[in-house]
């Protein structure tokens, strides 16, 4: 495509591309804790029931010669397993008798209540937690769960809110707004004085959050080059992997919620001082008649790339007659319906649709609930996060060399496949269980570094901050309902994981008829997807790279280049015009 081109003969990836994606990266190490920040700041520390009686326990144990955890069972009955003390009820009164060693009673036939009292929070594994600070246990645990709810609707709305608002003002714009809400507002969390302020904080965070995703997503991917968006976009990724490393580190160092939920935010002030260097995607500028602007910028990129003398050969003329296309179509208005009004843009949003819910779905039912894997939640925390290292070289690897297609159905199905071999193993190989369920994370992991790119691949320029909008709000809903969806362990203990597995399958099924884009050019108008003709389905086989013979050039291909380079999306180029006359 025209633009296409314009970026090769500005540098291609150059110095300034470096530098662009680099920065408007970084705030992925934070903006990944975010989303599992509440495994930390809602870590439910070991409790009971505060004894019934006015004197400490140290004090009483000096008394009786007991250490205190003998002493406790005096006040807390043992729960039904009998394993260890029950966290929500208490002797109404103290059985001292449970001290001799010679008498065997049933603690069930003895009376017990509530903690009235309240409840003391062992402080080993966090110093405070919301869960603590608010008493979030017992009958009150379904709000503890309520706070990542909250917060990933914040996330979906903000993926509705901000995806439009960025298709009408500009990435940069909402970028930098998003980076100045998430900081001001992240911080006012730390400092919430109640549950319910706390819940409102951490809504917005995850609007402002949802905005610097998507929206940093897309500027990076407008001016990058065909040939080293998969590198870049898979490597990028990295950002986000090293972001759940660094909350695990963080939240061993602090333990406490306050602190770390500043610490997370703080540097957001950073990033949002910085963000006034991006540039506007061109392509948006051109498309919104802002050529003037787009003309400075990319003058300012050849700049950056050391080639000036591109500077005063690129015109608007040049411009225009590169593009000329998709000015054309962009006097159009576009809305949501633009993603369903269409026969190959509704199939597109509706296999993405299925992708984004059931990846999302299945990442967030591994990866929400570490701390029942039975070992130190900081630990698993890690290693969650470590085993997206090899999946996301194995994603790049098969991006590069397979496809966008092939590799997104190949790890939905090898994900689903994990999660149901673990119904299979028995309970008491927890090791093995947690193994498993590593890589099956680690699947839907690469499943997410391939949707994000494919995505901004398939959807054109002028719809392509709502289609992103639209498909990451399909899979908010994925990661509000995956918790839900653990509750059925009550009905079936697998059932769970048959849900998880089976949306999957699914998923990747749908993945199938989605079209490839390996080495095609990103498409700028609706029509430009509608023409293209390829067969959208597992069983096909694609060209790679853009069709040449004899300067004629493939209808199949979204883009089309003729033997100089230059692509015209089929119009014929008259001679001595664009950059091919310079």
């Amino acid at each position: 495509m025209g633009f296409t081109d314009l970026l090769d003969q500005v540098g291609g990836f150059g110095r300034y591309q470096w530098i662009h994606v680099i920065l408007i990266s970084l705030p992925g190490l934070m903006t990944a804790s975010h989303n599992l920040l509440n495994n930390f700041v809602s870590g439910i520390p070991v409790h009971h029931c505060k004894p019934a009686t006015n004197q400490s326990l140290h004090d009483l144990g000096r008394i009786y010669q007991v250490d205190e955890q003998q002493l406790l069972t005096v006040f807390i009955p043992p729960d039904p397993s009998g394993n260890r003390l029950d966290r929500c009820r208490r002797y109404v009164e103290p059985q001292w008798h449970m001290l001799s060693l010679n008498i065997s009673l049933n603690a069930s036939e003895l009376q017990t209540e509530g903690c009235v009292d309240g409840w003391i929070f062992d402080q080993s594994e966090f110093s405070a937690t919301t869960v603590s600070e608010w008493d979030l246990v017992c009958s009150l645990r379904p709000l503890k769960q309520m706070i990542q709810t909250i917060y990933m609707g914040g996330v979906l709305t903000g993926a509705i809110v901000f995806g439009g608002l960025s298709d009408r003002f500009g990435r940069k714009s909402v970028l930098i707004w998003s980076y100045l809400q998430l900081a001001v507002l992240g911080c006012s969390s730390a400092l919430s004085p109640s549950y319910t302020a706390y819940c409102i904080f951490r809504f917005l965070s995850g609007m402002a959050v949802s905005g610097i995703i998507l929206n940093g997503v897309s500027l990076k991917v407008e001016w990058i080059p065909t040939k080293t968006r998969t590198v870049v976009g898979t490597l990028t990724s990295f950002f986000f992997t090293f972001g759940q490393m660094i909350l695990a580190g963080l939240a061993y160092w602090l333990r406490d919620w306050r602190k770390l939920q500043l610490v997370l935010c703080a540097p957001l002030f950073l990033f949002f001082s910085y963000s006034w260097w991006y540039a506007e995607s061109a392509r948006w500028l051109v498309l919104n008649r802002r050529s003037e602007e787009a003309l400075k910028g990319l003058h300012r990129v050849a700049r950056i790339n050391r080639r000036p003398e591109v500077i005063n050969k690129l015109t608007l003329e040049v411009l225009h007659s590169h593009m000329s296309k998709e000015i054309e179509s962009s006097r159009s208005s576009f809305t949501a319906f633009d993603l369903v009004k269409t026969r190959r843009i509704r199939r597109i949003s509706i296999c993405l649709t299925a992708v984004w819910f059931s990846t999302s779905f299945a990442y967030y039912g591994l990866a929400m609930d570490l701390q029942k894997f039975g070992v130190s939640i900081y630990l698993m925390q890690i290693i969650f996060g470590a085993v997206d290292i090899p999946a996301k070289f194995l994603a790049l690897g098969m991006l590069s060399y397979l496809g966008r297609r092939v590799s997104q159905v190949s790890c939905l199905f090898l994900s689903a496949i994990i999660i149901f071999a673990n119904i299979f193993v028995p309970t008491d190989m927890q090791s093995l269980r947690t193994t498993l369920a590593c890589l099956g994370k680690a699947f839907t992991s690469a499943s997410f570094t391939t949707v994000y790119l494919y995505t901004g691949e398939v959807y054109p320029t002028v719809i392509r901050q709502t289609g992103m909008g639209f498909v990451s709000t399909m899979a908010r809903i994925g990661s509000m309902a995956a918790p839900a969806v653990l509750i059925l362990d009550e009905v079936f203990p697998a059932l769970p994981s048959v849900v998880y597995g089976g949306a999957a399958v699914l998923a990747s099924g749908f993945a199938c008829f989605l079209p490839e884009t390996l080495n095609k050019p990103l498409p700028d108008t609706i029509e430009d997807v509608e023409e293209n003709r390829s067969e959208g389905n597992c069983g096909s086989h694609l060209k790679e790279g853009v069709a040449l013979k004899e300067g004629v050039v493939s209808p199949d291909d979204w883009g089309v280049v003729t033997k100089e380079g230059v692509a015209l999306k089929g119009l014929n180029e008259k001679e001595g015009s664009g950059l091919n006359a310079l």
